[in-house]
């Protein structure tokens, strides 16, 4: 979440006021992220605004709210449901000209401006590995659990050009990929 953060503040330095975006319907990890998003954004002296979505038409109302309390830009939080309506989140994020911070890559293929989180291919590269151990005699119980270790960080250039924002050469060397 911090790291996150502070990439968001390196591309819009200006910004005070962030909209943090979650689905309740994700529990715990919802609760996770509203905490640890609360804790990194006083830690760098921002203020955010935790708004909540579980449908299609509660996330067109919370970017009515975003656009109403001139919040600055937007924190996705990790969601199913809200990877799922990536598409609807990074076109509201464009209409309303707010730059946005993503979990996953998905969302700035979809026109997102950044992402930063672990690398869904290299996590389906791990299962293949558990999966092929398993066929080959292995006991699940007897494997150990692993957390992610490539995280990779996504730019979406167009994207930042129509927000009118420069990204930082220093963030641009960081970026895994640079979409055009």
């Amino acid at each position: 979440m911090a790291k996150r953060l502070d990439l968001l503040r390196e591309l819009v330095p200006r910004a005070a006021r962030i909209a943090v975006l979650v689905s309740p319907s994700d529990g715990a990890s919802t609760e996770t992220t509203v905490r640890d998003a609360t804790t990194a954004a006083r830690a760098i002296g921002l203020e955010i605004q935790v708004l909540q979505a579980n449908t299609g038409r509660e996330i067109d109302s919370a970017f009515e709210t975003m656009a109403r309390d001139r919040c600055e830009a937007l924190f996705v939080g990790a969601s199913p449901y809200l990877a799922g309506r990536r598409v609807q989140v990074a076109q509201l994020a464009a209409f309303n000209r707010l730059p946005a911070t993503y979990s996953n890559r998905e969302y700035v293929e979809a026109g997102g401006l950044v992402s930063y989180g672990t690398s869904i291919s290299d996590a389906l590269r791990q299962v293949g590995i558990y999966a092929g151990r398993i066929l080959k005699g292995a006991k699940p119980a007897d494997l150990p659990v692993e957390q992610p270790t490539k995280y990779e960080l996504v730019i979406n250039l167009k994207t930042a050009r129509a927000l009118g924002l420069d990204v930082p050469p220093t963030l641009l060397a960081r970026a895994d990929e640079a979409i055009e």
